[in-house]
């Protein structure tokens, strides 16, 4: 018999956190979902300012930056997949790489960052794209730069390390190329192969600070990132992304989030796809 809980988080709660999630990150919660939410609330209500989840969710609803904050990153904490937001990787195998490898022909150089990488599924995804789309890798300088804020995010990005359900929807024959299921006490996880591995460097960094690197990008990923950041943030990071990519560079960005009325040095190409324009 399962214990009685030690706060009630009703229909009606669920549904406002559920709408505030989809409106801020474009996760939609199903109603399975529902525990995990109560478990990743709850201690914060017990310790927060708000001590039952009916005031948690008012704070919510009236702009308070704390605790949507923390909403947030709880919800998007280890939701992120490989290939999320499937279309970015269709429009770079399909478009964007056949163009770098066009341009960038003479110096046989690709520099590609994924800002905001958390557990390492985006920069894997990045990588798997690239490995299946140029057949002549061995030709090309290829690199791609993977940052997060959080430390303990790059730690397990770096081991290359997963849970054997997180790819159980790629394709069959994706899986067997680039992943090695584990034997014995580690069957249930799959290791990333060596090949893409060597493709990356993780890395931590906090993106409102000073940025080590001081290349040209091709492209970058900054996806499910500035949701955290107030519109003059926004503004301030978009700027100095521009001012590291080449002309013409790419810029993908969330499902949930837009350059609208934050910088005029991007076309939008639909679909959260942008490109540089200054």
């Amino acid at each position: 018999m399962s214990q009685p809980r030690e706060f009630v988080m009703s229909d009606s709660n669920f549904e406002r956190i559920r709408q505030f999630v989809s409106e801020h990150t474009g996760i939609v919660l199903s109603d399975a979902k529902k525990d995990m939410v109560y478990g990743r609330l709850s201690k914060r209500v017990r310790k927060g300012r708000y001590n039952n989840f009916d005031a948690f969710c008012d704070a919510l609803d009236a702009g308070d930056q704390e605790e949507q904050a923390f909403l947030i990153n709880a919800i998007t904490t280890n939701l992120t997949s490989f290939f999320r937001e499937h279309h970015h990787f269709e429009f770079l195998a399909n478009t964007l790489i056949p163009e770098l490898i066009k341009h960038n022909n003479s110096t046989k150089r690709i520099r590609i960052w994924s800002a905001g990488c958390s557990t390492g599924e985006e920069p894997y995804s990045i990588a798997m794209t690239l490995k299946e789309s140029i057949a002549d890798m061995s030709q090309w300088d290829v690199k791609i730069l993977a940052t997060d804020l959080d430390a303990n995010a790059i730690a397990y990005a770096k081991t290359g390390i997963y849970r054997a359900d997180r790819v159980a929807e790629l394709p069959q024959q994706q899986i067997e190329r680039w992943f090695k299921r584990g034997r014995g006490d580690h069957e249930n996880n799959v290791k990333v192969s060596k090949a893409l591995q060597d493709l990356i460097t993780f890395k931590r960094l906090n993106l409102l600070q000073d940025w080590p690197m001081k290349g040209i990008f091709d492209v970058i990923f900054c996806r499910n990132v500035v949701i955290y950041f107030d519109k003059e943030t926004q503004r301030t990071l978009f700027e100095r992304y521009a001012d590291i990519l080449k002309p013409d560079g790419y810029l993908f960005i969330g499902h949930s989030e837009s350059l609208f009325n934050v910088t005029t040095r991007f076309d939008n190409l639909g679909k959260t796809i942008y490109r540089k324009n200054s």
